[in-house]
This record gives C-alpha cells, structure tokens and sequence, in this order.
C-alpha cells in the first residue's frame, strides 16, 4: 500500500534540460517567465546579455505583471548601469509598475556569487553555472531547485539596496 494520500494531487515530474549556449538561456528565462504566477526573480551581473531589452521580454513581464497588482518583479544584479542606460523597456516597466518592481544592487557582502539565476514562483527556473559559461539548466515543475534558488535569492536580496528608481528627481 502506498503512503500517499489517496485523494491528494499528484505533481508533475521535475523536468530538466541542459542549456548548452546564451540563445538557449535568453530562451528559458522567457520559457519561465511566461509561467509566472506571482513572482519572478531575477539574479545576474548585469542583465547585459540576457535580452532584457528585447520586446518579447518586455511583452512577457508586462503581462505578468497585468495579470495582478500583487504579482512582484524582484531584480539584483553586481552591476546595475546597463540596465538603467540601455534598457528602455525596463525603466518603462518599472515606471509603469513601480508598485511591483525592483531593481536592487548587491553589496560587496554578496559580490562573490557568480551564478545567475531565475526562479519562478516556487516550481520554475533556470540558472547558468557561473556569468562566464554559457552552459546551465531549465527546470520545470522542480519544487525543491526553485526553493534552493529563492532561499539565495533572499540571501542576496538581504544583502543589496535600490539601485534603479523610476523617479528621475536628484538628477
């Protein structure tokens, strides 16, 4: 007889593929975001190459973002002038829904860590094994890797401050 319930819901298998390359990692991070219920995290140096600008991301996160005012947008890179001088479509975003996103800078406390990484709600993410390999890894339906993600997430979100505000005022 088996120790499970007999009327609880059976969840889906962890599904894993390999990224092998940065279309494949510009690709899964918009494969998660589009499954985004309520959160979307986002840790990288920089976002410089990640397709942070590109339309199709911006159609993705404006649309998550839509779905509900409680839907949060949390962003911490080493390094956030890129993303402010670069990324139009981003300041858009935060200016449009400053309520739900941030865009935090790391300290120095937390500049060793090297391995960008998105995690999604608490089932989805995908992660590279350090900022100069273009290799990592889409998870889906992994329920224990995105809690190991969001609980380094909170690590890193602990140890950063504001960096990109949608207000231009001081400048």
């Amino acid at each position: 007889m088996s120790d499970a319930e007999p009327n609880a819901p059976s969840r889906p298998a962890p599904r894993h593929t390999k990224l092998n390359g940065a279309q494949d990692y510009v690709n899964a991070l918009d494969t998660v975001i589009a499954l985004a219920q309520r959160s979307v995290r986002v840790f990288d140096h920089s976002l410089e190459h990640d397709g942070f600008n590109s339309r199709k991301r911006y159609d993705l996160l404006r649309a998550f973002l839509l779905k509900s005012r409680k839907n949060k947008l949390q962003i911490a890179v080493h390094t956030p002038d890129y993303l402010a001088k670069f990324c139009p479509r981003m300041m858009m975003l935060l200016k449009q829904f400053s309520h739900s996103v941030e865009i935090y800078r790391t300290t120095s406390q937390v500049q060793h860590v090297t391995t960008p990484f998105i995690v999604v709600d608490e089932h989805h993410y995908a992660r590279r094994y350090h900022f100069e390999d273009l290799r990592g890894l889409l998870a889906l339906d992994d329920p224990l890797g995105a809690e190991t993600l969001n609980l380094q997430f909170d690590e890193l979100w602990a140890a950063s401050r504001p960096a990109v505000s949608a207000s231009t005022t001081g400048l």
